[in-house]
């Protein structure tokens, strides 16, 4: 795959295996089970890492968009990441610096667009590392194919992984709904996301529409929450249900909250916590990030 042949580069041949993961005490963990802790590596050369994956959305002639990009980097310093509407350099790119990481990642792409996030999916993994030692569980809204789930328990242990994970989703589409379908939205998404998680009996899919699914089955303490259902109302339905449920150091990452094309649901959103005296902060990979207290 493209990352296996840069690390490749980077680590000077053969890949080094992801070192022996490191538990920590259980204090403050539901279950008392100690979380598995990846340890972070460094490559053996200080080098920086650069990732070029031209997928991108709200463009008319996304080639123009990739010539110009290339321009641009030809001119800039090494560090550089172009993907996901998102063109910096200079950056130490830490994500690709985390082997453990870079191993779950690339181990559940299943698409082009599941590369070119890469940056948005160590958002929820950092997220996800602070929130294993607390108390509480995980929650998904908006699971869809289960990627982002499962990178995440990957990173954090695998089969392993001491939380409950609980992945919402209807799993279909159908035009009465506010938001776009996805690609992959259909009757056999969901056997076909059960069957990824057959090895996983932490993770909980459960099916429905938000907010009725929750009044079935739903977690009374959480710690990470990532809510990603591409519309307003839903989104702030689930937030309604769940915020109060977070346990204090908690950490909430709203998908879309800085992305333009779904503006709505941002307004929506800063309404909403402004009632409780939160911000959320804006990060330039599109997600919002909100800690509570």
């Amino acid at each position: 795959m493209f990352l296996t042949r840069v690390l490749r580069q980077i680590f000077g041949g053969n890949l080094p295996k992801a070192p022996a993961s490191v538990p920590v005490p259980a204090s403050g963990i539901g279950n008392n089970v100690p979380p598995v802790l990846p340890e972070l590596t460094m490559p053996a050369e200080d080098r920086l890492f650069n990732f070029f994956v031209p997928l991108f959305w709200g463009t008319s002639n996304p080639e123009a968009v990739t010539v110009a990009a290339k321009e641009i980097l030809s001119h800039c310093s090494s560090g550089h990441h172009f993907a996901d509407n998102f063109l910096t350099w200079g950056r130490n790119m830490s994500m690709l610096g985390d082997r453990p990481f870079v191993q779950a990642w690339e181990s559940n792409i299943e698409g082009l667009s599941d590369e070119a996030i890469v940056w948005r999916r160590y958002v929820l993994a950092c997220a996800a590392y602070h929130c294993v030692q607390l108390e509480g569980d995980f929650v998904e809204c908006g699971a869809y194919t289960g990627v982002g789930i499962k990178t995440v328990v990957d990173y954090l242990g695998g089969p392993d992984f001491p939380k409950t994970f609980w992945g919402y989703d209807l799993f279909e589409h159908d035009p009465s709904m506010a938001h776009h379908s996805m690609p992959e939205h259909g009757e056999g998404l969901y056997g076909r996301v059960q069957k990824k998680f057959s090895a996983y009996p932490q993770v909980r899919l459960i099916k429905g529409r938000i907010p009725h699914v929750f009044e079935k089955d739903c977690p009374d303490r959480i710690a990470y929450l990532h809510i990603d259902l591409n519309q307003a109302p839903a989104e702030i339905a689930a937030l309604d249900h769940l915020f109060d449920r977070m346990v204090p150091g908690g950490i909430l990452i709203l998908d879309d909250y800085e992305w333009s094309g779904y503006r709505p649901q941002k307004l929506a959103e800063d309404q909403w916590f402004e009632a409780r005296h939160y911000r959320v902060m804006p990060l330039p990979t599109g997600q919002g990030l909100v800690i509570k207290r």
